[in-house]
């Protein structure tokens, strides 16, 4: 049976608008995306044979180009859009730390860093670079690694955080194996720059860990 004959309140459209994208599964969600079905499937099931082939949502908006395109029913303009609407969403957070504002939401922060380096696939080392005043300055990923490991130069990131003029700074990093279980590693160099940035007066106020499901904040743990 084709979309159009269900219900009016079981089409996944017609639902988004009368209760919300929150009603939605990920099939429903993942089918207004698709529009059509293939020969037999609808969109709704097209979607759930997508999703247990990946393995889930997310497996599939991470997934490469030739992985998507592979699979049946889908194609280059369907990764183009899930692409994009994750993009979408990573600028959509990244809205909420705009320049000049102040940081009063210690859940956005977290959030917005787990949307920027969850994804992934190899280690990356990035600051929040904050004035005096804690307001933001600018988000920038700083150091890039292999799948287990990045080099990180205490005087580089001090010679960042001295020309954008910033008072104070969090820092964060991913695990791409999905775990965010600081290592002794981690602490180190944790320790390291705040030692090279305090000659200079700017406070390291956070490290968070950025792992599959869980983002791990070393000041919470009394770390920093």
């Amino acid at each position: 049976m084709s979309i159009r004959d269900w219900p009016e309140g079981e089409r996944p459209r017609e639902k988004l608008l009368a209760q919300g994208p929150t009603a939605l599964s990920d099939a429903e969600l993942l089918a207004i995306v698709l529009r059509v079905g293939v020969a037999g499937r609808s969109a709704v099931d097209l979607a759930r044979d997508v999703l247990g082939a990946f393995g889930g949502l997310r497996a599939l908006l991470e997934a490469r180009q030739q992985e998507v395109c592979a699979q049946r029913g889908l194609g280059l303009a369907t990764f183009v859009q899930l692409q994009a609407a994750q993009e979408m969403s990573r600028r959509h957070l990244a809205s909420h730390l705009e320049r000049g504002q102040a940081l009063n939401s210690p859940a956005r922060v977290r959030t917005f860093l787990s949307a920027q380096l969850r994804h992934l696939d190899h280690e990356a080392f990035a600051a929040l670079f904050l004035d005096a005043q804690h307001r933001v300055i600018r988000f920038e990923v700083l150091f890039r690694g292999t799948l287990d490991s990045a080099s990180v130069y205490p005087r580089e990131v001090a010679k960042r955080a001295l020309a954008l003029g910033a008072g104070a700074l969090i820092l964060c990093h991913n695990h791409p194996s999905g775990v965010a279980e600081p290592s002794d590693a981690d602490r180190r160099i944790t320790d390291r720059l705040k030692e090279a940035l305090g000659l200079f007066d700017i406070r390291v106020l956070d490290h968070f860990v950025v792992g599959d499901a869980e983002v791990v904040s070393f000041a919470e743990r009394g770390w920093v």
